[in-house]
């Protein structure tokens, strides 16, 4: 699943693809990927004739902005959008065709078709699902030592699983959770509410670190992810544990162990990260 550099990787990419269009009508091939309103018909209606002004994002979730409306978007595992020109025929997993009045298409492709759509009324949303619910980004002023250490002091859950909660916060997934961690020298098993402030404030740094590291990288390309002009990341160049099961930890030497938190498979080094 794209994280939060991957979508800022996609965000950026879509600003200079199409910020400025004005949608013409919109094909719908998979309705079930439009989850507000459920009648996929005022969908289309409402965004036809549509400028979009530019596209912003919020954790892992995409947000269209438009005249009178937020499109919120959320690849899942697999979605991506590129643009087309209207000649050119969307293969059988291209599920939403937005057609613009120059000419030009952005096709919504989705393998698994897991992604998500919400159309909102412009300013609205923030103070709906599935934006509501989101924790502040790790860099966020929201996001505080102070903020940090209340949410972790509450739970006897795993410090990944909690990493990996959007509510808590959001952007981290599998990926760089484990990353965070090892630059932390934290277990992810660790029980969150043991953590003290002299262990959290590194936690913090790196949790900002490595997402601003990754997004200046494209983000990381380790499944199908490209953004929408096709190129893909190179973060993966500097994982450290991610993936490495077997490999001799880049810190210590130590081999990289895997096991499963929080139903995710999770690597870590058992030198530099003991309970």
């Amino acid at each position: 699943m794209p994280e939060l550099p991957e979508v800022e990787s996609v965000r950026r990419s879509l600003n200079e693809l199409v910020a400025g269009k004005k949608i013409k009508n919109v094909s719908i091939r998979w309705p079930k990927i439009i989850k507000h309103p459920l009648e996929v018909e005022q969908f289309q209606d409402a965004l036809q004739g549509q400028l979009i002004h530019n596209v912003q994002r919020k954790g892992k979730f995409l947000i269209f902005q438009l005249d009178d409306y937020s499109l919120v978007s959320h690849l899942r595992m697999e979605g991506n959008y590129r643009l087309h020109q209207n000649e050119d025929d969307p293969d059988k997993h291209t599920h939403i065709l937005f057609h613009f009045t120059d000419g030009s298409s952005l096709f919504y492709r989705d393998v698994r078709k897991f992604g998500t759509m919400h159309l909102f009324s412009k300013g609205t949303e923030n103070d709906q699902l599935p934006l509501s619910k989101l924790g502040p980004e790790p860099f966020s002023d929201e996001c505080t030592l102070a903020y940090l250490l209340e949410k972790l002091s509450k739970t006897d859950r795993a410090i990944k699983a909690v990493l990996l909660d959007q509510t808590i916060v959001s952007g981290l997934g599998n990926i760089y959770v484990d990353e965070v961690l090892i630059r932390s020298q934290i277990h992810p098993e660790r029980v969150s509410k043991t953590l003290t402030e002299e262990e959290v404030i590194p936690l913090l740094q790196e949790m900002k670190t490595t997402l601003l590291e990754s997004i200046e990288a494209g983000g990381s390309s380790v499944n199908s992810y490209m953004n929408s002009h096709g190129l893909s990341g190179s973060y993966q160049e500097q994982l450290k544990v991610y993936g490495k099961n077997g490999e001799p930890c880049p810190f210590c030497g130590m081999e990289i162990e895997k096991t499963k938190v929080a139903g995710r498979g999770t690597h870590f080094c058992p030198q530099c990260q003991q309970i």
